[in-house]
């Protein structure tokens, strides 16, 4: 769930729904039972893939949550962060954003390939990333939510459109509420969105301004991410966003922030004497209450604007149109 301009990090990332759309979040078309009967088995195949996937590397968990968030905030949840350039479009892989940081491509591809196998046709890669997200939660112990399905695949993607919609790293509170309520988010799931990042590591490029220039951080930390993260070099030098549960998803990403350990500097801002100290406060006494939200949220994200009906398609190839 996670925030990035240039080259980014791990990240991002319900059971409550919106019950009206706001700002294209429409959920017509999505069902929960939309695979019943046409592929009983695409939830239990997809579930079976993502649990040995995070078990072979952890870090996978953040990788396809993150893809999941990358893919709905750029024109909604339609697979489009999926697809390689072509001759007619620039696509998002190479966008600030995504280049040289989204990563779990092949894991989609696997998934894409043993649903494929049962059900040719059927599924779609915009809810094999719905659904992966949600597993990835659950498999490193956070909360579950059903996932609504029915998305179709976009036919194209825009380099534009994720270079300008996917909120950085280094943005203000104000900036941050701003661009999520942009996508129809209010600051209380903006915060949410944010408990993502209790899993998932980050570049030395998009936290060095924060550990040798911001005075809100807690002093012995930022000199302990210094030996890995020079001024002036190893800018692909990892650090967990987390570090006191990095492969656990879990409420510790809010207690470091009330102790001023946040690794992003957008991190710290939602606990640097504004408007939502509170709510991470409660979030790092209570890991159920943040859970619920998260939730929420999450449900809500996966119903950013879907193709369905008869629009988009069904990819055969996650990474092209057919």
């Amino acid at each position: 769930m996670g925030f990035y301009r240039r080259n980014y990090y791990e990240v991002l990332s319900c059971m409550f729904l919106a019950l009206i759309p706001i700002n294209g979040m429409a959920s017509s078309g999505l069902s929960y039972t939309f695979y019943s009967t046409t592929c009983p088995k695409a939830l239990s195949t997809i579930r079976g893939a993502v649990n040995t996937a995070v078990a072979k590397e952890h870090r996978m968990g953040a990788s396809l949550l993150r893809l999941h968030f990358h893919d709905c905030f750029v024109n909604g949840c339609d697979g489009s962060i999926l697809l390689d350039d072509t001759a007619n479009f620039t696509g998002e892989k190479t966008a600030g954003p995504n280049a040289n940081s989204v990563r779990g491509f092949e894991v989609i591809d696997d998934i894409k390939s043993k649903v494929e196998s049962i059900c040719p046709g059927v599924v779609s890669c915009a809810d094999i990333l719905a659904v992966a997200a949600r597993d990835s939660v659950v498999v490193l112990g956070g909360p579950t939510w059903t996932v609504q399905l029915g998305r179709r695949d976009s036919t194209t993607a825009s380099l534009d459109d994720a270079e300008t919609d996917i909120p950085p790293p280094g943005l203000s509170l104000d900036d941050l509420i701003s661009a999520f309520s942009d996508k129809g988010f209010n600051a209380k799931e903006m915060v949410a969105l944010s408990g993502s990042h209790t899993i998932g590591q980050a570049r030395c490029l998009v936290f060095r301004d924060r550990i040798y220039n911001d005075d809100n951080i807690d002093s012995t930390f930022s000199e302990s991410l210094k030996s890995n993260c020079p001024d002036s070099d190893g800018d692909d030098n990892l650090f967990a966003l987390d570090e006191t549960s990095p492969a656990v998803f879990d409420n510790g990403y809010f207690k470091n922030l009330v102790d001023n350990k946040g690794l992003l500097h957008s991190d710290q801002e939602l606990f640097n004497g504004g408007s939502t100290d509170s709510q991470v406060s409660s979030y790092a006494s209570s890991a159920t209450t943040f859970y619920k939200d998260f939730a929420a949220a999450m449900a809500k994200m996966g119903k950013m604007s879907p193709i369905t009906g008869t629009k988009g398609q069904v990819r055969a190839n996650c990474r092209k149109i057919n």
